[in-house]
């Protein structure tokens, strides 16, 4: 495997001064960047196809073991208070369960029939989308669940760095970030984890996008949680919807702190009806403005 093979330019690394070492690592990191960039059609691909199962209301899992599993957890854990992604709507299978996550679970990676059992248990079925993460692409535990994800009718997504790999024939849309050797021999936590991350911020993004929680560059699915939130949810009504701060404001309290439907009462919508709009166009903000300026020319009534 590639990812676990020594690169003869960083035999004495461990004998180089500081700064050049630091340097090695570097370019590195930018090589991992330009490996997952590569990947921009099969990730754009694997957007539109997971957003549209995702349209139906069922779940993004995300799948891995060791380094990849925390790293696809991390871009999970994130879609919550980012795009107010419902909870219940993402689950996580993590190779010897979350306590994975800090400590290592010996075996746990192996556990062919765990991850099977585990795929059976979420009842995973033909709206969800499963994520399945390793940097050989040959974990066990990691093919055996997309390989179960797959049969039971689920989207299967997967993400690995080692060409020609189980993993990526397993799933319908295989991504593949090579990273070629670690600077350090095996140290999948640097290049490979690094392109990982790269690919899964912009594929998880891409499918948001898709599902129309990004208007205009905003977040405006974003929950609301504290007062710098709070603020920037008030900021971005009063952009989009062209309106001043107490205008804003007030329709953000309206609203009950929904960005979206906020928009749409500061157009001097009722709440009822701003529910509407985001109904008909589901929840997709730029559509549902579109479309009430359109009927407001048209002296439409919805």
């Amino acid at each position: 495997m590639s990812t676990e093979t020594v690169d003869p330019r960083y035999i004495d690394l461990d004998s180089w001064p500081s700064e050049y070492a630091v340097d090695a690592m570097l370019e590195g990191q930018m090589a991992a960047v330009a490996a997952a960039a590569s990947q921009s059609s099969q990730i754009a691909a694997a957007s539109i196809a997971a957003a549209d199962r995702l349209l139906e209301g069922r779940r993004l899992v995300y799948v891995g073991a060791g380094t990849s599993g925390r790293i696809a957890v991390q871009d999970g854990v994130e879609l919550t208070p980012t795009y107010n992604w419902p909870a219940e709507r993402l689950a996580f299978m993590m190779a010897g369960g979350m306590t994975a996550l800090a400590a290592s679970v010996e075996g746990a990676e192996d556990d062919v029939e765990r991850a099977i059992q585990e795929v059976a248990e979420l009842e995973i079925g033909h709206q969800d989308v499963v994520i399945g993460v390793a940097a050989s692409g040959r974990t066990p535990y990691t093919i055996a669940a997309i390989n179960a994800a797959r049969k039971a009718g689920a989207l299967t997504i997967s993400i690995a760095n080692n060409a020609g790999s189980a993993l990526l024939e397993a799933a319908e849309h295989p991504i593949l970030a090579a990273t070629g050797s670690e600077t350090v021999a095996g140290s999948t936590r640097m290049k490979a984890g690094t392109a990982q991350k790269v690919v899964l911020n912009t594929l998880s993004t891409a499918i948001m996008l898709r599902l129309g929680l990004v208007c205009r560059g905003l977040m405006v699915n974003m929950r609301v949680s504290n007062v710098k939130l709070h603020q920037r949810a008030i900021s971005m009504v009063g952009r989009l919807a062209k309106v001043d701060h107490a205008k804003a404001e007030e329709a953000l309290l309206v609203a009950d702190n929904d960005i979206r439907k906020a928009v749409l009462i500061a157009m001097n919508q009722s709440k009822d009806k701003a529910e509407k709009w985001l109904s008909i166009y589901k929840g997709n903000l730029r559509q549902a403005m579109d479309a009430l300026a359109l009927s407001s020319e048209n002296q439409e009534v919805l």
